[in-house]
């Protein structure tokens, strides 16, 4: 990926001449770039990266040099940063989208039966699995988004369609010392197994 990519643009070239012809349009297509990256890049990573830089770039333009007749384009750049910041806490936000409904009508006949799986636990539980299974990393090597991530294990799971960014919100509000409560029991339970299956052993020696 070319982290400089958004420094190439014809808006760039327009404010570090200070021109001043047909800077909506150039801000327009910048813009537009930023969202195209922000959103078809599978590596997260890499564009938080290009964003940082450019928002650098932007930041410590020398916007206060222009002459007072250039100070349009000086607004512009106040624009784009604005713009850039923000894109940059959309990538920072947790991006999860709906859960996938599952489809009931006779046609799907065949995708239904081939769903082995379903979750029968509470959803604001796969939704703190979900969480916890992404920061781990251990998905593609953590180079696959959340908002990626989260439709394939609603899917795989068969959950009918929830507000999962609301049950987030709630995990994240919950007022104990640990805020991951199923994954905690999961751990606690996990260790009960191992211990109990350790006895066992033990006595058929």
């Amino acid at each position: 990926m070319n982290y400089f990519l958004l420094a190439e643009t014809e808006f760039f070239r327009r404010i570090n001449e200070a021109g001043d012809c047909n800077m909506e349009t150039a801000y327009t297509a910048f813009a537009t770039q930023v969202i195209e990256l922000c959103s078809g890049n599978v590596d997260t990573n890499r564009t938080i990266i290009a964003l940082a830089y450019i928002e650098i770039e932007l930041q410590h333009h020398p916007v206060r040099n222009f002459p007072e007749e250039k100070r349009e384009v000086a607004s512009y750049i106040s624009k784009a940063l604005s713009f850039v910041r923000k894109m940059q806490k959309f990538l920072a936000a947790p991006q999860v989208p709906p859960l996938i409904p599952i489809r009931t009508s006779s046609e799907n006949t065949t995708e239904k039966s081939a769903t082995l799986l379903q979750w029968t636990g509470n959803a604001i539980d796969l939704v703190e699995l979900i969480y916890g299974i992404n920061e781990m990393g251990c998905i593609n090597n953590g180079n696959m988004p959340l908002k990626q991530l989260a439709p394939l294990l609603y899917k795989i799971f068969g959950v009918e369609s929830k507000d999962c960014y609301r049950f987030y919100i709630d995990i994240k509000r919950r007022k104990n010392e640990s805020r991951t409560y199923f994954l905690d029991r999961m751990q606690e339970k996990l260790n009960e197994k191992m211990q109990r299956d350790e006895e066992l052993e033990r006595m058929r020696r």
